[in-house]
C-alpha cells in the first residue's frame, strides 16, 4: 500500500533528479562527482522499491517512461527549489550582479550596452561570463543569464528578449560573388556559419538537397567569429541580423539575400524563482527589456518577414 511505502534515500532521489533532467547516467554521474555505474545502481534501487520503472535504458542515453516523466517534474521542481533556498540564504549582497549568457549575444550585443546599465545603476556591477554550455542558475555562482530556447526551464523566471532569425551577411565587396547563394551547386563564395542554419535557410528558399561540403569556408566556433570572417571578406555568413545591426547600419556587412530564417527559438533573460524580488535582478531584467525592444523596433521588417522553419 501506498501509506506503508519507505520513504526512498535521499541519494537514490538525487541520483534520478539529475539522470532525469540531463537524461544520462554517465552526465548525471559528472555533476555528482560519482560513477555512472553508482547513478544506476541507486536509481535501480529506486525503482525496486517503489516498485516501478522509471528510465528505458538504450545504448547511450536514458529515456524516462511516463511514470518517471511525472516523478521527474516534481523532482526537478524541488530540488530547483531547495537549492535556491540556499542561494536565496547566502544572496544578501545586491551590488554585484553575475550574469552569463552566450558567447555572440554577450560580445556583439549585450557588451557594448553595459556601459548604459552603469550609468543608470553606478552602485550595481556586472560580472559577465560568456560560455556555450548553460550554467545552473541554481547552484549560487550566477544571479541571472542570457539562454536561447522556448523559455521553459524548471525553477527559473523568464523574460524574452529577441527572436532567433538569421539570413546570409557578406561585406560589400563580396556581393557580386554572392549573387548565386540561393544556387549552392553555383555558388563560388564560401559558406561561412552553422551549417544547420544554412540548411534551414536553404528549406525556406525551398531547397532541400545537401549542401556540398566543398561549399564551406573555415569553420569557426562562434557566429561572431563567422561574421568576422564575413567581413574580412572571406565569405558569406549565416548570422542575425539582429545582433549586427550596427555593422549592417555601417556598411560593414549587407544582405546577400533578402531571404530570413528563423529556427522559432528566441533570447531569453532567465533568473531563479528565489532571485524573482532581487532589486539587483530586477532593475537589470527591465533595463535589458527596454533595450531589446528598442532592437526589435529597430529589426522589426527582419523579424516580421523571417520564416520559422522546424528543425
Amino acid at each position: 500500500m501506498v501509506g506503508d511505502l519507505k520513504f526512498p534515500s535521499l541519494a537514490a532521489i538525487r541520483a534520478f533528479e539529475a539522470a532525469a533532467r540531463s537524461k544520462s547516467f554517465a552526465r548525471a554521474a559528472e555533476e555528482l562527482d560519482t560513477s555512472a555505474a553508482s547513478v544506476s545502481y541507486h536509481v535501480r534501487r529506486l525503482e525496486q522499491q517503489i516498485g516501478v520503472t522509471l528510465f528505458v535504458r538504450h545504448p547511450n542515453q536514458v529515456e524516462l517512461t511516463e511514470a518517471g516523466r511525472i516523478v521527474a517534474q516534481e523532482a526537478i521542481n524541488a530540488f530547483a527549489a531547495l537549492r535556491a533556498s540556499f542561494v536565496r540564504a547566502v544572496d544578501a549582497d545586491e551590488t554585484r550582479l553575475s550574469l552569463t549568457t552566450l558567447p555572440t549575444l554577450g560580445t556583439s550585443w549585450l557588451t557594448p550596452k553595459l556601459g548604459r546599465f552603469r550609468a543608470q545603476h553606478p552602485d550595481i556591477h556586472i560580472g559577465l561570463d560568456v560560455s556555450a554550455v548553460p550554467e545552473d542558475l541554481t547552484a549560487g555562482r550566477f544571479d541571472a543569464a542570457i539562454r536561447n530556447g522556448h523559455g521553459r526551464w524548471p525553477g527559473l523566471h523568464t523574460a524574452q528578449l529577441l527572436p532567433v532569425i538569421f539570413m546570409p551577411l557578406c561585406a560589400p565587396e563580396l556581393k557580386a560573388a554572392a549573387r548565386d547563394v540561393a544556387h549552392p551547386h553555383r555558388l563560388q563564395a564560401p559558406l561561412l556559419g552553422r551549417p544547420d542554419w544554412w540548411a534551414l535557410w536553404y528549406r525556406a528558399l525551398g531547397v532541400h538537397e545537401p549542401i556540398p561540403a566543398s561549399r564551406f569556408g573555415t569553420q569557426l566556433a562562434t557566429e561572431y567569429l563567422d561574421i568576422a570572417a564575413a567581413i574580412a571578406g572571406q565569405g558569406i555568413a549565416i548570422g542575425s541580423p539582429i545582433l549586427f545591426q550596427h555593422e549592417l547600419a555601417q556598411r560593414r556587412l549587407v544582405p546577400a539575400h533578402d531571404c530570413i530564417a528563423s529556427d522559432g527559438r528566441s533570447f531569453w533573460f532567465a533568473y531563479p524563482s528565489a532571485r524573482q524580488h532581487s532589486r539587483k535582478v530586477t532593475k537589470f531584467r527591465d533595463w535589458l527589456a527596454d533595450e531589446a525592444a528598442t532592437d526589435r523596433h529597430a529589426a522589426s521588417e527582419y523579424i516580421r518577414n523571417a520564416l520559422v522553419m522546424q528543425p
